[in-house]
């Protein structure tokens, strides 16, 4: 069986739901429900079995027959609002909770995939993965950071570990994130409520909407995922992004073009943003293709409207 920690989160479940689709083995679900809205994410999954995140670290300690069955573990859960700034629940959650798992997977020699993030860039110019670009401009960042060069330290793994650092994510399944959700889906959001999409005005040295992010869709990143558990003799830490940086405009326009209907408005930049946000990322795929990772990743037009696509399908069903 695979596991998936924050198996009902928003990449958490579209890779479980692709587990199941692509392997047809036994998934099982890890994660805190306390946000119950998040059930809508599992409920359509035949997944094996659900754990609560807290019942999940106890069985780890004290069944010592529980890892026998473990084929995998795909650790996406984490504490992702990048404006939490309280350190303690960030590196008890994102790193101590990470380094529990990598431990248990080394001791019982389990393949252990987990989510890192391009905000271990933070403020760098160049996003190829080396110690000398990662400037995190957040707790969260620092948090997932911590936990790569945690990895780096390990000189001899006694099984596959993978770190792959997520891009700008978007696709179905992440409605319950709230203001953390990807701005297609706030894009999307908006058409439908006034048909006005609202974009931040320049920053940076960037026109109105003219910021650049690694935009990439949900479904191509849990590819990348399945494809390092077939091949389970490569381990390092990679860049999942679709390596061409895209403005917001783009977003903006592949929704209109969707509803056939939508204006822009750009709202001032945020004063409390000026320091901590990134105006331009472009993933660098030189390590994920060395490695054999022949992936392709949707462009914003064809991932938006496939998005759009599923969204739809939802609601009219």
């Amino acid at each position: 069986m695979h596991i998936v920690t924050g198996g009902a989160g928003f990449i958490g479940s579209n890779l479980v739901r692709m587990l199941i689709e692509h392997t047809g083995d036994d998934v099982v679900v890890v994660d805190d429900l306390s946000d119950g809205h998040k059930f809508v994410n599992i409920a359509d999954l035949a997944i094996a079995d659900y754990l609560d995140k807290g019942d999940f670290i106890e069985r780890l300690q004290t069944d010592a027959g529980f890892a026998k069955g473990v084929s995998s573990i795909l650790h996406q859960g984490a504490c992702s609002i990048t404006t939490e700034w309280d350190g303690e629940y960030m590196m008890r959650n994102n790193f101590e909770y990470s380094k529990h798992l990598l431990h248990h997977c080394q001791e019982h020699k389990i393949p252990f995939i987990y989510a890192s993030s391009a905000a271990v860039y933070g403020g760098a110019s160049e996003f190829a993965e080396s110690p000398d670009n990662e400037l995190p401009l957040n707790v969260y960042g620092y948090s997932k950071l911590l936990f790569d060069q945690y990895v780096r330290r390990l000189k001899k793994p006694q099984s596959q570990i993978v770190g792959l650092r997520y891009f700008n994510v978007y696709g179905p399944r992440e409605q319950h994130k709230g203001s953390m959700a990807s701005v297609a889906f706030h894009f999307n959001s908006q058409v439908l409520s006034d048909g006005e999409l609202r974009l931040f005005a320049g920053s940076g040295g960037y026109g109105d909407g003219e910021q650049q992010r690694d935009f990439v869709f949900v479904d191509d990143v849990c590819r990348v995922n399945l494809w390092f558990l077939d091949h389970p003799g490569i381990h390092g830490i990679f860049n999942c992004g679709s390596g061409k940086a895209q403005t917001f405009n783009d977003v903006a326009n592949a929704v209109i073009a969707w509803h056939g209907r939508g204006a822009i408005r750009y709202i001032p930049f945020p004063e409390g943003l000026k320091d901590a946000y990134q105006s331009y990322t472009q993933a660098d795929l030189e390590q994920l293709r060395s490695a054999g990772c022949g992936v392709e990743f949707a462009e914003v037009a064809s991932g938006v409207s496939a998005y759009l696509d599923t969204l739809s399908a939802k609601t009219s069903g």
